[in-house]
């Protein structure tokens, strides 16, 4: 196994961070809500070792901050990338805080040629704390990194919050941080790097990895199968109120596995299966002929 190459490391600078410490219940399964009028709403698909993990956006609140993370997932900017940091807390010595990504991918992965690079940014991106429905930094919340001091200064990394850590919602340039999805699925997935240590599930490489989840405990030094790696895609939902009252909903399918639409009429959701079909990796349509209920709920699931 190819040990990491840790002069990579030694030459760089602190990346964008959140900033420092402090877990909350389970949350429960939200989707796409589907009223009388049309809707729409994007799925992430953050597929891990341990399992998934769905994140829906919020493109109507957050349209820059979404459409700026759509834009490195489509281009392939995530791909092979990793999740690089994982604080423990200072008292407990325990990771609680949060879980972060989008800053690290290797090239030629799985290959003798593996290196360890930068994810390449397209520039920072203005803040929209607040600038539609106001969400704070609770657990299950997906959320942007940004340099401290800075509030403007978001670009490619993210983070998700492994507890209710919204003293990062403070109004000044060191906090701010903009909540731009929520867990909708997967939160035992999240739970998996709650309780990790150093030697235990986290090694010290020094510098940006001096806080870096690995797959495995013990002190010695890892390889690239040890990390965690991140395959993320998009789900992105449609919902139209057709001229008879039925609902007709499209997707961007995945391709070469089962696409299942499901809805419910309630909360907490009671999931019923309106239509499975192979996806084809382009948008795909279907329609729910029900015009009996005044809002249905709608989500994708891909069989993976």
């Amino acid at each position: 196994m190819k040990r990491l190459d840790l002069q990579f490391w030694r030459r760089i600078g602190t990346m964008n961070r959140c900033a420092s410490q402090r877990r909350a219940p389970d949350r429960g399964i939200v989707a796409m809500t589907a009223p009388r009028a049309a809707c729409a709403g994007t799925l992430a698909q953050f597929r891990t070792v341990f399992g998934d993990i769905e994140v829906e956006l919020y493109e109507q609140d957050n349209p820059v901050t979404v459409q700026n993370f759509i834009r490195y997932v489509a281009t392939g900017a995530y791909r092979d990338s990793i999740l690089h940091r994982c604080p423990v807390n200072p008292t407990t010595g325990l990771s609680d805080f949060v879980v972060q990504g989008g800053g690290v991918f290797v090239t030629d992965r799985g290959t003798t040629n593996a290196t360890l690079q930068f994810v390449p940014t397209f520039g920072d991106i203005s803040n929209e704390f607040g600038a539609g429905r106001r969400f704070s930094n609770v657990y299950g919340t997906l959320a942007m990194a940004k340099r401290a001091g800075d509030t403007n200064s978001a670009n490619s990394q993210w983070f998700f919050n492994l507890n209710d850590n919204s003293f990062l919602d403070a109004a000044d340039t060191n906090n701010l941080f903009v909540v731009f999805g929520q867990v909708v699925r997967g939160t035992n997935v999240l739970n998996r790097f709650i309780g990790r240590s150093y030697n235990n599930g986290i090694a010290n490489l020094g510098g940006l990895l001096s806080e870096l989840p690995v797959n495995y405990s013990g002190a010695r030094q890892p390889g690239y199968d040890d990390l965690f790696y991140l395959d993320i895609s998009l789900l992105n939902v449609q919902v139209r109120s057709t001229d008879n009252g039925a609902r007709e909903i499209s997707w961007n399918s995945v391709g070469n596995k089962l696409n299942e639409v499901e809805f419910t009429t309630q909360f907490p959701p009671n999931w019923q299966l309106l239509v499975s079909t192979n996806g084809t990796g382009g948008p795909l349509k279907v329609t729910d002929a029900d015009t009996g209920s005044a809002r249905r709920f709608y989500r994708v699931r891909v069989d993976y």
